[in-house]
């Protein structure tokens, strides 16, 4: 019986999966914290997140039309684009900046580099870098207390969040002679009340971004997507444990391995960042240990600005830093090639 093969090009490797539908699982990832959103900060959250999406989609329509490109609004990837960015904005936040963020992240960090595939840095992040810059008070003020109260001793949530509070008392702590005796009273308890409210930090009762302060909640949808393989293992879990262990060494008010590792795996962006930011597969390494690689670089510089640098957060410059390394990560951990030989 004669044996008929068909001759193609590659790759010969098929798949079901689709941009689209991997973009429909992100989605569904982050709709538990887009619902953990709304109940912490109210119908303001789903605001900003609708004003992210519409913009970011319509940019995209829009300048793919005038470039003579195909316009890819189905492919999803504009609408996790606009979610992620509105999860790091507050819900208090005036409405022109999530339509000013949203035309950024696709008009200028996305599509004016050739579109998905094409863009160097994530866009999203890029967005919010841009708003921080140029909004400041804007993007670091937190006017909303979340629902049910918050933490002791914080203020009521209006202009600091848990990771705001920690790195003010770390600093007068370790700059004693320079305050006032009340003043480093103060901050001990501070700091004794943030150990003291892991359970705030892990279900999210707390203030902060739209999407970063529930830690149970975009857990959940990191799982969703190890299950689906979307995402890779390797960059989250490099990640949290480079913070982890930085943190717990370098952190403490009292000298080295006095630091609260928990707390600064719990609060601020780093959990967002970890589990749906550095596992974007455009700008994240294709290789296995690249990846390892990747993620231990982010968290070190996660630690090295939180600690060392006069903002308390550094997830999103982090990631966006390595994101540029990527092209390196690639090349210099790229498998050898079946039967190559290695230069002398």
């Amino acid at each position: 019986m004669e044996k008929k093969f068909r001759v193609s090009s590659s790759p010969h490797v098929l798949d079901k999966e689709s941009v689209s539908k991997i973009m429909l699982y992100v989605i569904l990832a982050l709709f538990p914290a887009l619902l953990g959103s709304i109940y912490f900060f109210g119908w303001r959250a789903l605001w900003v997140t609708v004003l992210t999406v519409v913009s970011a989609v319509a940019t995209e329509a829009i300048v793919q039309k005038m470039m003579n490109r195909p316009v890819t609004i189905w492919d999803w990837s504009a609408v996790v684009t606009g979610i992620l960015l509105a999860f790091n904005m507050p819900a208090d936040v005036p409405f022109y900046l999530p339509v000013v963020g949203g035309v950024f992240a696709i008009a200028i960090a996305k599509q004016a580099f050739g579109g998905l595939g094409f863009n160097p840095v994530n866009p999203a992040l890029a967005a919010r870098a841009f708003l921080l810059a140029s909004w400041p008070v804007d993007m670091t003020v937190f006017r909303v207390a979340p629902h049910g109260g918050t933490l002791s001793g914080i203020d009521a949530i209006t202009s600091a969040t848990p990771l705001n509070v920690m790195k003010q008392s770390l600093d007068i702590l370790k700059h004693q002679a320079n305050y006032a005796v009340d003043q480093v009273s103060q901050a001990n308890t501070a700091i004794l009340q943030l150990k003291g409210a892991y359970g705030h930090l892990f279900w999210g009762n707390v203030g902060g971004c739209i999407g970063e302060t529930s830690a149970f909640l975009l857990l959940i949808g990191a799982a969703f997507l190890l299950y689906k393989h979307v995402i890779d293992w390797r960059i989250p879990t490099s990640y949290l444990v480079t913070v982890a262990v930085l943190a717990w060494v370098f952190g403490g008010p009292s000298g080295l391995f006095s630091g609260d590792w928990i707390f600064h795996l719990l609060a601020g962006g780093v959990m967002l960042g970890a589990l749906f930011m550095a596992t974007d597969m455009v700008t994240s390494p294709l290789t296995p240990s690249g990846r390892i690689y990747f993620g231990i670089g982010a968290g070190i510089l996660t630690v090295i600005i939180r600690l060392w640098g006069g903002y308390p957060e550094g997830t999103s410059y982090s990631i966006l830093l390595m994101n540029l390394v990527v092209p390196l990560l690639d090349r210099y951990t790229r498998p050898r090639i079946l039967g190559e030989r290695r230069k002398k």
